[in-house]
Formats: structure tokens, sequence, C-alpha cells
């Protein structure tokens, strides 16, 4: 059965060039899901700003403070694959509405608890509702962009990760310390719920339909209607790679987001609202690293896209380097450098990544495959690393534990490597998919 390849009319891509909508909607769509996303994220990590407030009013441990950030990736890893899938049925702009809306919801419920097991029950549901939404998002802006443009856009997108954490932590510690650590949950909550109506109002499928860019010539596809089979998310040894080097390089973001407030608030002697602040520049320099290591892979890749994974080792290699010399000199000014330089880099490979994993799927399957990507970085990240870290802070001491953290690089590097020798032939099975297609 030969293949089918969906060609791009000259006329319509003119006209749509000249009356301004190709240029002009998708960004804007890019920037209403990122502000979501933004969103998620400070509701997410504003709890790291208030850790020395609920350690001193609850006398909680370490591991009970990681626990309340470790719940909601656990549910974000547990449901972001089923969500995912029923987006992809259900349609994805009422997923991300509904989604926002419980995240915020549970962040409000977060501002009244009185207790550990309140807080723990309210951070269970902030994950439900932020489950999928990395994933959908990513397969509704990825629609309305080029796909050469892949690892740009998926750095953009994801930065809002870091971007958002800034957010979170930085004003969350500054409301924290003038008000209280329960308005510094509210004000999270109020503005995620006033960007949901505002992202209501402006993006449907229907205008979503109208600006989808289609494939390019070379990238063969099914006939219309078709849905590649599930299975395809795992049995591509090439994407299981992708997964890997995914979820491992987050175990490592996910810990210098959530545990620099804490050692800068212990070991440099910083309040909590500058320890917030101070950590923020931090994550800032993440989020700008992200964008930035999604462009130079693009230019590096454009022709060669094996080169992905090449840069995605280089940017894990660099981060693991500097981040274990900064944890492991005096505090000063050169700890502040290697520190800010490996956190440039530590999340570079998620842009390269995010593309592979467009690559490696079938468009039919791709929001269900992010969701698959998700659920590694969730899984082997984002929720464990965290976690991992206050429990050998507990026993050795979080300057200890935050040394180590850098050799989880090490697995990254295995998956990335062998990644690459299995891409050709990744590549080749998602040509047969389309190419036995029934017709």
């Amino acid at each position: 059965m030969g293949l089918h390849t969906t060609a791009i009319d000259p006329a319509t891509t003119i006209q749509n060039t000249a009356n301004g909508r190709t240029r002009v909607y998708p960004w804007g769509v890019l920037a209403l899901v990122f502000g979501l996303l933004l969103s998620d994220y400070m509701s997410r990590q504003v709890l790291s700003a208030v850790f020395p407030l609920l350690k001193t009013e609850w006398a909680l441990s370490d591991s009970e403070l990681a626990s309340l950030n470790s719940v909601v990736a656990f549910m974000v890893g547990l449901l972001a694959l089923p969500i995912s899938l029923l987006a992809d049925r259900w349609g994805r702009i009422k997923s991300l509405v509904a989604m926002a809306t419980i995240w915020s919801a549970a962040t409000l419920l977060c501002a009244v608890a009185t207790n550990y097991g309140q807080m723990l029950g309210a951070r269970l549901l902030v994950g439900v509702g932020e489950a999928a939404y990395s994933s959908v998002g990513l397969a509704v802006v990825l629609t309305v962009f080029a796909p050469r443009l892949r690892s740009t856009i998926s750095g953009i997108f994801l930065a809002g990760a870091s971007f958002g954490s800034v957010v979170g932590v930085a004003l969350g510690g500054v409301i924290a310390v003038h008000t209280s650590w329960r308005w510094a949950f509210a004000a999270m909550a109020i503005l995620g719920l006033l960007l949901v109506a505002l992202f209501r109002a402006l993006v449907t499928e229907g205008r979503l339909a109208r600006y989808r860019v289609p494939n390019t010539v070379e990238e063969p596809t099914a006939p219309d209607g078709y849905r590649a089979p599930l299975s395809t998310l795992i049995t591509n040894p090439a994407l299981v790679c992708v997964y890997v080097g995914s979820g491992l390089p987050m175990f490592v973001t996910a810990v210098l987001m959530l545990w620099l407030p804490s050692y800068f608030n212990r070991y440099h002697g910083m309040a909590p609202d500058q320890a917030g602040t101070t950590a923020a520049l931090f994550i800032v320099l993440m989020g700008i690293g992200m964008i930035v290591c999604g462009i130079v892979t693009d230019r590096v890749s454009n022709r060669h896209p094996v080169r992905k994974w090449v840069v995605a080792a280089a940017y894990c290699t660099a981060s693991a380097v500097l981040l274990l010399a900064g944890f492991t000199v005096a505090a000063g000014m050169l700890q502040f450098a290697l520190l800010g330089a490996g956190a440039f880099v530590c999340a570079g490979s998620s842009g390269p990544m995010t593309a592979l994993v467009a690559d490696l799927t079938h468009p039919s399957v791709r929001a269900s495959a992010f969701g698959a990507a998700i659920l590694a970085n969730n899984l082997l990240g984002i929720a464990l690393g965290p976690m991992v870290v206050g429990i050998l802070a507990d026993r050795f001491g979080l300057a200890t534990a935050l040394r180590l953290t850098p050799l989880v690089y090490l697995g990254a590097l295995a998956a990335l490597l062998l990644g690459r020798r299995l891409y050709p032939a990744g590549l080749a099975k998602v040509s047969a998919i389309a190419g036995t297609a029934p017709h």
C-alpha cells in the first residue's frame, strides 16, 4: 500500500499569510497556553517559597515538606496519559479549561488548610488538575506551527514551567512575609481563574482548525480519520529512550526548583523572601536556557535530525559538571556563577526531547505520546527528585543531598546515546504505521 502525503496548497498559504492569520494567531495561541502553564507552575511552586513558614508552624520534617510537592508530581505522572487520551477524544480545548479550573480551585483549598493532612489532600487535587496540561497544551500549540520549529516552540512552551516557578517562588515569598502564606496560595488561585476566563474566550477548536499547519511533503500521513494503535507509544525502542532521556534530567530540574530557596535560607542565612527571590533568579536562568537551547538545537539539527540526541547529551554533560562543582565549592561568587551556568543548561534537553517525541509518533496519537513523556518526566524526575533529596537531607543534610543530585545525569546520558543508535529504525516504524493504515 502506498504512502499518503498531504500537499500544501500554495494559494491557500499565500492567502492566509496575506491576511495576517498565519503569522499572528498561532503566536496568540502560544501566548495563552504559555500563560496557563505559568499559572500551573505558580500554583505548584509557591509551596517552596513558604517551606520555612510551614516547617515552623506545623513542625514538619523535610521529607513531609517534600511530600507536599511530590504528591502533585505523582498525580501528574499517574494521570497524564489517561487524561491525555481522554482529551484527544473529548476535545483538547475543553480539557485545558477544565484542568486549569481544577488546579486553581485546589490552590484555594491550600490557602484554607489548617494542618498537614488537609494540605496534602489539597495538593493532591492540584496534581489532578495539572496532570495532562503540558501534554495537551503542547499538542495544541504544535498543530499551528511548522515541524521545523518543534524544538524552538517546545522550548518556549516548556520554559513556562521555569518562569511560572520563578513568579510562584519570588512573589509567593514576598506575599507570605508581608501578609501570610495563605494569601500566597490565594493570589495564585485567583490569577489562574482569570487566565482561564481569558483563554476560554479567545481559543476555540474551530479557530484552531482554520490555522492548522499541514504536514510537510516529506512526512507521510495516514488517511483521514485513522488513529494509530496506542501500543506504538511503547513498542518503539527509540521512543522509550526519549522517555528515559527526558525524565531523568527533570530529576535535577525539579530538585533545584524546590530546594534552592531552602538551601539559601539554611546555608546562606537568607530570610524566606530573600531566599525565594535569589532562587527565582536561578529558575529564570533555567527558563531562558530552555528557550536558547531549543533554538540552538533547531539550528544544529535542521538538516540532520539525529543531532538532537547529541545536543541533548551535551546539555546534560555540561549541567552535571557545573552543578557538581557548584555544590562542592565554598559559598561565594564562584559558587553562584557555577550554579547559575549549571541551571542555564539543566533543562536544555527539554526542547529536543519533546521534538523527538513528535518525530517518533504518529500525529493521531501525539497528545497521548506527550502524555507518556509527562508520565516519565514525573515518575523519573519531578516526583522522585524532590522526595529523594528530602529523605537524603533528613539523614545527611541538604547540602550533601544536593551535591549528589547531578549524578542522575549518568542514566540520562546512557539513554540518549542508545537512542541515537536506534533513531533511524524508530523513524522507519513511524513511516510504516502510515503505510499499513487501512484505506
